[in-house]
């Protein structure tokens, strides 16, 4: 049994998409269209134009209108405020939809896509939606010591830095679409969106609902195309202000070079190889938290707890009890109500999670559960947890983004410090302990942006979210974001 297609859902698969720039369906300028296909089944489920180098200009055109001339800029903060408001409002109204396109497109089960993305892109842009009426500058009282008896008035504004160049990736299409444009719309910027090729299909639907807000022609433009050209244009235009980029690491720093020309601003939300430790004091709940943290969304999560230390005292018990749980996960179709785990989003990833796999195998490692394809249809790969791991091994020190878990020792909280930020990355870490001090001094030596403690994936709109290291610069959400996409200005009058 199935999920039956919400008639909305049939109805926009059914017709090739276009791309949105300033308020217009338009087919691009090339006329390509390429395919994005249903993982579950390696069929074609749409299809979508494809944007290149100059769809990104008319789009970047039409932001920098919008931003420059149009009534975005006029618009009060509590006027935008409630525009944006509206946006987490009809994501609510339509969450279904949203859900099913969101697990057709990317794999993940529906149900899960119902009770947490949808909701928490809703969310994200209702707690954006407050801070437009907030962005407030500050006075200061200012010192010259070379002008002495002279009096200031001094003060600093924080405005919008202007266009924003927005690429996205495909482990959370909707929600990541989410944590870009919310905060950019929120301080007044207009931006060009690029969704990830694997996935575009919730971005598109989104802005549908973006126009529908009441959002003005051209402030959002989305654009979906391949990263070697729709995305390359984007980080390179150089009537693009800023730049947000989420994805791989070695991608990001390609968004570096190309961000060069004009010394664009960055923000980059990259990979992660999380360390998860387990205390010999944990709680029993430890062992399913574990296997939460790596097999969540398929492993596709740049947090993902993909390196499990273990106590030597509780190693056992711990390692096989992830193991147990990952035999029992069923695989299937995201609209199928008893899956609990999809398939890998495209070929491409499945190539990439099967080679990290026959790599272990070959460097020593034991598949303690999985370590293979799962069926003979579509992308799914068997939820893995390997032992007999060496720090030197590639499946230990590089990103997988697949269900793969390293379980490896520990025998103290000094060595375990060290042991956890032996990696290049830096984004997230989780601690099992009753021992809440022991807890709260491992969080202090941990060089990550987030760290879990007896808790793992927990995200909220208010958190700021980001990494340490080769994970990134800046930060998503919270107040912190703010600072991504706006510039302070000092003016001082002389009295």
């Amino acid at each position: 049994m199935t999920v039956t297609l919400d008639r909305n859902v049939q109805a926009f698969i059914d017709t090739p998409r276009q791309l949105f720039i300033n308020g217009q369906w338009v087919d691009a300028a090339s006329g390509r269209t390429f395919e994005t296909p249903n993982p579950a089944t390696g069929e074609t489920l749409a299809r979508v134009a494809e944007g290149d180098a100059e769809d990104i200009n008319r789009a970047v055109k039409a932001a920098r209108t919008a931003f420059e001339s149009g009534p975005w800029s006029r618009l009060t903060p509590s006027e935008r405020g409630r525009i944006i408001w509206r946006i987490g409002d009809l994501i609510l109204e339509h969450v279904e939809e949203l859900a099913q396109l969101e697990s057709l497109d990317n794999g993940k089960p529906f149900l899960v896509a119902q009770a947490a993305d949808v909701p928490l892109a809703a969310d994200l842009f209702h707690y954006m939606a407050g801070w437009a009426t907030k962005i407030e500058g500050n006075t200061i009282d200012i010192s010259v010591p070379y002008m002495p008896g002279a009096n200031f008035h001094s003060y600093t504004l924080r405005e919008p830095i202007g266009v924003v160049g927005q690429i996205i990736p495909w482990n959370f299409p909707l929600l990541m679409a989410a944590w870009k444009l919310g905060p950019a719309l929120t301080t007044g910027c207009t931006v060009v969106l690029k969704p990830a090729e694997q996935t575009p299909l919730t971005a598109l639907r989104l802005a549908e609902l973006i126009a529908e807000a009441g959002v003005p022609d051209g402030v959002v433009n989305v654009v979906p195309g391949f990263g070697e050209t729709a995305g390359a244009a984007l980080a390179a235009h150089d009537d693009v202000d800023k730049v947000a980029f989420t994805g791989s690491t070695e991608v990001g720093k390609l968004i570096v070079q190309a961000a060069a020309g004009n010394l664009k601003k960055l923000t980059l939300e990259l990979g992660g190889k999380s360390p998860n430790i387990v205390f010999d004091d944990a709680e029993d709940t430890a062992v399913e938290g574990a296997a939460n943290a790596i097999f969540f969304n398929h492993g596709q999560c740049c947090v993902a707890g993909s390196r499990l230390f273990i106590h030597e005292s509780r190693y056992d018990e711990v390692v096989d009890g992830v193991a147990e749980i990952a035999k029992s996960i069923k695989l299937g179709s995201g609209l199928d109500p008893d899956t609990q785990m999809g398939p890998l989003v495209s070929d491409e990833q499945f190539r990439r999670v099967t080679g990290y796999l026959e790599s272990g195998r070959a460097d020593g490692a034991t598949a303690l559960a999985g370590g293979g394809r799962y069926g003979d249809r579509g992308y799914f790969v068997e939820p893995t947890v390997l032992t007999n791991t060496r720090p030197d091994m590639k499946v230990v020190r590089e990103e997988i983004f697949g269900p793969v878990v390293v379980a490896e020792k520990f025998t103290s909280l000094d060595e375990i410090a060290a042991q956890a930020n032996d990696t290049t990355y830096g984004l997230g870490a989780g601690i099992w302990t009753r021992d809440i001090s022991k807890a709260h001094a491992l969080a202090k030596k941990l060089r990550a942006g987030t760290v879990w403690i007896n808790c793992y994936n927990v995200f909220d709109a208010s958190l700021p979210f980001g990494g340490y290291k080769q994970s990134g610069w800046g930060r998503e959400m919270g107040h912190e974001v703010l600072k991504n996409y706006t510039e302070v200005k000092a003016v001082t009058t002389l009295l």
